[in-house]
C-alpha cells in the first residue's frame, strides 16, 4: 500500500514492497546516553532494534561548553554495565564523549548517524517482525531510508531548541544561544543572561580569559541548582566587582554596540561586543505532538506518559529521559533516568 505524506510532500511505501526499507522489533530516536541505554537494553533482550540520531554520536553532549564539567559523578553516567573511569571525581565532556563512544564500540550497537526521523506513521495494516514477532504498527521514514518497527522509543531530550529572550536585536550574529569556547570572548564586553550552571560557567570563563563580563539575571540571586564549587566563586566575583550583574532585570533589548537592560533601578544601557543568551532550552513539542503525543496543558507541558512503562497514550510509542519532564528539565537526568530504559523493555517483552 503506499501513502502520502503531507509533511513531506512526498509518496512512500507503508508495507514491505519497497526493498530498501527495514524492519525492528524497535527504533530508537535519539543516540544520547539513554537512547543507547535503551539499545543496550533490547539487544540483550534479544530484540532487533536500531537507534537513528540526526547528529553525531551524543549529539546534546559533543555541543556542551568545552571545558564543562558534570555535575554527577562518573559512575552515575554509567550505562550497559561498562564502567567510567576519569581522572577526577566529576567527569570532563571530553572524558564522556569518549566513554560513551567506547560503549557503542563495546556492545556494537546498531546506530545510525547523521538521520533524521521526518515520520512516524501508523500501518494500515500490521505485519510481523522476524526477529520477537511483535507486529509492525509504525512506518518511521527518515532523511536516509525507511522503517517498519513494531515499537517507538522518543529518546530526544531537549537541548536543540533554546528558550527565546523575545526581545528587540536577539536575531544579531553577536547573540547566541550556545557557548562552546571562552577564548573567543577575550578582552570583549559580555553580556551573560542568566543565573544557572550554563550561564555561570560561561561568566566566569569568559571573566578568566580576560573578558568584561555583565550578568542579567531575572531573580534575586544566583540559582540554587548551580554547581556547589560555581556557586561561591560566581557569588566572590559578583561581591568584589570583578563580573558586573544586575539582579531582579532583564534584557530590554540588543544593538550592535550595546545592550538595554531593564533594572528595579530604571533602564540602562552597557557597551557590548557579544550576548551569550544562557536562558536554557526546551523539548521539540511541535514533533511531539506531530508524532502523536499528547501534551499535558500546563506550565511544564509534560508528555503523557505511563510512569510505570514509560509508554506514551501512542500504543508502541515510549518516552525515555530528560523529554518526558517537558518544561520542567530538572526533573530527569542521565544519572535517573537510565532505569527508563529498563522499565520499557520489560513492558515490551510482556507483549511479545
Amino acid at each position: 500500500m503506499i501513502k502520502f505524506n503531507p509533511y513531506l510532500g512526498v509518496v512512500y511505501f507503508v508495507r514491505g514492497i519497497f526493498t530498501s526499507m527495514e524492519t525492528f522489533d524497535i527504533l530508537i530516536v535519539g543516540g544520547g546516553p539513554i537512547g543507547l541505554a535503551c539499545g543496550i537494553e533490547a539487544r540483550n533482550a534479544g530484540l532487533s532494534y536500531v537507534i537513528v540520531e540526526k547528529g553525531c554520536l551524543v549529539n546534546s553532549l559533543y555541543h556542551y561548553p568545552i571545558n564543562m564539567t558534570f555535575f554527577s559523578t562518573s559512575d552515575k553516567l554509567e550505562i550497559g554495565n561498562v564502567p567510567f573511569m576519569s581522572l577526577n571525581a566529576k567527569p570532563t565532556r571530553a572524558e564522556a564523549l569518549e566513554y560513551y563512544r567506547r560503549v557503542v564500540q563495546l556492545h556494537q550497537l546498531e546506530l545510525r548517524l547523521f538521520e533524521t526521523v521526518n515520520a512516524i506513521e501508523e500501518l494500515v495494516e500490521e505485519a510481523e517482525t522476524p526477529k520477537a514477532g511483535l507486529p509492525n504498527r509504525f512506518s518511521v521514514v527518515t532523511t536516509k531510508g525507511s522503517y517498519q518497527v513494531a515499537n517507538v522509543i522518543l529518546a530526544t531530550g531537549f537541548y536543540d531548541i533554546p528558550i527565546a529572550l523575545n526581545v528587540e536585536g536577539e536575531s544579531l550574529p553577536k547573540v547566541t544561544h550556545y557557548y562552546k569556547d571562552p577564548g573567543f570572548y577575550a578582552f570583549q564586553n559580555v553580556v551573560v543572561a542568566g543565573a544557572n550552571n550554563s550561564a555561570v560557567d560561561a561568566a566566569l570563563e569568559c571573566w578568566r580569559k580576560g573578558a568584561k563580563v555583565t550578568m542579567v539575571i531575572r531573580d534575586p540571586e544566583i540559582g540554587k541548582r548551580v554547581k556547589y564549587w560555581a556557586r561561591p566563586d560566581i557569588i566572590n566575583r559578583i561581591e568584589e566587582g570583578s563580573i558586573n550583574a544586575y539582579f531582579n532585570s532583564n534584557i530590554a533589548a540588543i544593538y550592535n554596540d550595546k545592550v538595554a537592560i531593564n533594572t528595579p533601578e530604571g533602564r540602562v544601557e552597557v557597551p557590548n561586543d557579544w550576548v551569550l543568551a544562557m536562558t536554557g532550552y526546551r523539548p521539540n513539542f511541535e514533533l511531539l505532538k506531530l508524532w502523536g503525543i499528547d501534551i499535558i496543558d500546563d506550565e511544564n507541558m509534560h508528555p503523557v506518559h505511563n510512569p510505570e512503562t514509560m509508554e506514551s497514550n501512542r500504543k508502541g510509542m515510549y518516552l525515555a529521559g530528560v523529554v518526558c519532564g517537558g518544561m520542567d528539565t530538572h526533573i530527569w537526568f542521565i544519572e535517573n533516568s537510565r532505569e527508563h530504559a529498563i522499565k520499557i523493555i520489560k513492558s515490551i517483552l510482556r507483549k511479545v
